[in-house]
This record gives structure tokens, sequence and C-alpha cells, in this order.
């Protein structure tokens, strides 16, 4: 496996592994064992990128990610995310109740990640989404001190704006922010995000870099997806919505086939393409999807084939918008 670096030195694997869908959110989870096979595979791969948080489950996910990377801790470097209050008495994503990054609670959230996930220290720890409540450089100076305690090595922000990532930064620096980013997400190379990392020499970790499962092409109707399956709450997913977007996914099925590849493979290699500084983090609970979203990191497009690919997802052809209202608001600040 290629790598490629976040921030000054934190070192991985071109592509991780996002392991949200292992426990939270999408339908259905997957059992321990299986994961845990899945998480071993990757591995083997030379993936060396994990993906978690605090609020998948909640709570859960951590545990199910230090237990099976225990194994091969010298090997690997693991992320997680704290910036939620969440209500234990409740499951997956109405667990979620507003957002807390008091520095307190940073250093609270972080005591625990380092319990559930069974590590000395966290690689890297990110805000899950900012805090309109804290001053970021109130948040960010609780997570210097983690660092220079010796709990955490890097830091990063998910889903923050370009100004509040320099404010950040100043504070102390952030290896990688975390947004969406795919062929039909694009909102980072408008709102200033990416060239930010580019100028300040900060990492950029896609989350759902296949379009939370549409861009693979395997989502041909909304049938399969259970009544609590996140993707049902998006706009993209509604019916009339998505009805309309699979013309464009089946494009770039077509668009795969001439080279021989995937649908999945060819939307992962696009977003390789932008830039050297980023990390994708496909998740997948199925090893043969994982083995596939690997095997795209070898795919090399030529400068008029990421362009032809561009246009032919191009946001402004999808329908609906990726978050409901209460969610984009939370985005981006």
């Amino acid at each position: 496996m290629k790598t490629r670096t976040l921030g000054s030195d934190l070192t991985v694997s071109a592509l991780g592994l996002g392991c949200m869908g292992m426990s939270h959110a999408y339908s259905p989870s997957s059992d321990e064992q299986s994961s845990i096979a899945t998480i071993h595979r990757a591995v083997e791969l030379g993936v060396t990128l994990f993906d978690t948080a605090e609020v998948y489950g909640p709570f859960t996910n951590e545990v199910l990610v230090g237990k099976a990377l225990k194994p091969h801790r010298d090997k690997v470097v693991i992320a997680t995310k704290f910036g939620f209050k969440i209500d234990t008495s409740k499951t997956d994503r109405n667990a979620m109740n507003g957002t807390d990054s008091r520095p307190e609670h940073v250093k609270e959230v972080a005591e625990a990640s380092l319990k559930r996930l069974g590590v000395e220290v966290i690689d890297l720890f990110y805000q899950h989404r900012v805090d309109p409540n804290v001053p970021i450089e109130d948040t960010v100076g609780a997570m210097a001190d983690l660092v220079k305690q010796g709990k955490v090595r890097a830091l990063g922000l998910s889903e923050a704006s370009a100004e509040t990532l320099r404010r950040a930064h100043a504070v102390h620096p952030i290896a990688a922010i975390q947004s969406e980013y795919s062929l039909w997400t694009r909102d980072v190379e408008e709102n200033g995000v990416l060239a930010t990392c580019r100028q300040l020499g900060i990492g950029f970790v896609p989350f759902s870099p296949l379009g939370r499962g549409a861009l693979t092409g395997a989502l041909k109707n909304l049938d399969g997806l259970s009544d609590t399956d996140f993707r049902r709450a998006l706009p993209r997913f509604q019916a009339e919505n998505f009805e309309a977007n699979l013309a464009l996914i089946t494009a770039l099925e077509e668009m795969a086939k001439t080279k021989n590849t995937t649908a999945a493979q060819l939307a992962l290699a696009w977003v390789l393409a932008q830039g050297d500084f980023i990390v994708p983090i496909p998740g997948t609970t199925k090893i043969a999807n994982l083995e596939k979203n690997v095997a795209a990191a070898e795919i090399v497009l030529t400068p008029e084939e990421a362009t032809a690919l561009g246009d032919l997802l191009s946001p402004a052809k999808v329908a609906g918008g990726r978050y409901p209202e209460a969610m984009a608001k939370m985005a981006g600040r």
C-alpha cells in the first residue's frame, strides 16, 4: 500500500478504513466476528489508518476497533472523535444531543476513549463537530494539553470551516481535517477548506468517498434499507431524488467498464487524484468490498480522465442536498 502524510509527520496508508458502519448508522450492522475479520484483513492489505468515534454505537465502535487492532497496535494509526453530548438512554444517531467541546469535556472523553480503545495514546484526536458555544481556541488548547501529556499524538477537526481551521492551527498544528468529499459532494472545493489544507500543510481525510454506498452502483433501490438506516433521512436518498441520481451512477458504471474497473474503484481513484495530502476512509463491512477498495489505490487516472469523471458527476447534477437542514447547520462552522 502506498503511503501519504497527514500534517507534518503522521504517515498512513493512502486509503484508510472507516469503521462507523460496523456498529452505527447503516443497516444491518455486522456481527463482531465479521467486523474483526474485516479489520484484520485490512491490516494484511497494508491499511494503517482506522477511523472511529465515541458516538458510533455510541461507544461500542471504539471497543470493537480497539479489540480488533490490539494485536497490531504497533502497525496502525487509530483516529477517534469527540464533540457531542450523548444521551446514554438512547441508541444510534438518536443518542446525539447537541455539541459539547468544553475543555473539561474534551479531556473527559479522551480518558474514556483511551480505556475503550485499550491504548495508551490516541494517534489522531478529532473534534467531531465545531461547538458554536465554545471558542475553537479553548477547545484546541485542551486538545494540545493532551498532546503535552502524551495521551494524544496529533489533532484534527471534522466538518469545520476554513476560518475555524486557520484559528485552530494557530493554537496547535492540526494534522488533518475530516469532511465529506466525493464525486457528488465537493463543498470543500468551494468553501476554501481544501485550499487551506494545501497552504498550511494539513492532511484532508474524506469520509463517505463512495457517496454513502450510492457510488458503488450496488444500491439500485431503497428497499433493502431498514427503517432506521441513516440514509433514509438524507435528501439524496429520498425516493424521487434517488431515482434521478441513479442515472448518474449508471453513467459512472459505464465509464468504469471502459477502464476495466468498478464504479467504486473509479470513484475512489478520482478522490485520490485530487491531491497527495488526501486520504479517503471508505467504510465497509465486507472483506470482498474492502479488497476492491484497496485495489483502487493502484489506479492512476490521467488529468483528462479525472476531469471527465468530475464533469460526469458534477454536484450541480445531483438531486438533493447531502444533509437535512438540522444536520447541515452543524457542518462548516
